[in-house]
């Protein structure tokens, strides 16, 4: 029997005048984007949560910190697929990710096929093991305010027995 597992990420940027915006791999023209360390990328950086936590390992932080000046303006994408290869180091197949954005602004609509591309390209696994969804927050709090965003993901990877 497989050794099945299920992991759960969150992350949450906030918006801030002269970032630039990076949602699963896509660049948006807006007037704020993400503040963090790296790209800021809120959906990858839950992808790459879930899939770590999944396969039992430390959060990105930890992988990632944002004290390493090497991972400053880092491109999410090279290190979701650094976080593909770690899983594999261990062991570990991925079998799906499903994620979603909490976000007013921007509509991702139009752009969820190409997210949905770039997780699968980067993780290596076929377009239909990776959904991407989003919803607003019903202008509520700090996301509401358009303050920030936030997304959440689901990851499901495997190992066979005596791996």
């Amino acid at each position: 029997m497989d050794d099945i597992r299920t992991g759960y990420g969150y992350d949450v940027h906030a918006l801030e005048v002269g970032e630039k915006l990076v949602l699963g791999g896509v660049t948006f023209e807006h007037p704020v984007g993400l503040k963090g360390h790296s790209d800021a990328d809120v959906l990858l950086h839950a992808v790459m949560d879930a899939l770590l936590g999944a396969a039992g390992m430390k959060d990105i932080g930890h992988q990632f910190p944002d004290t390493a000046p090497e991972f400053k303006g880092a491109d999410s994408r090279l290190l979701l697929a650094r976080v593909r290869e770690m899983i594999e180091e261990k062991g570990f197949q991925i079998h799906n990710v499903d994620a979603t954005l909490i976000a007013e602004v921007p509509k991702i609509g139009p752009c969820i096929d190409q997210m949905v591309d770039h997780i699968a390209s980067d993780l290596q696994i076929g377009d239909e093991r990776v959904s991407v969804k989003a919803t607003t927050s019903e202008t509520l709090g700090f996301i509401g305010r358009e303050e920030g965003l936030a997304a959440m993901a689901v990851a499901t990877v495997s190992k066979q027995q005596g791996q």
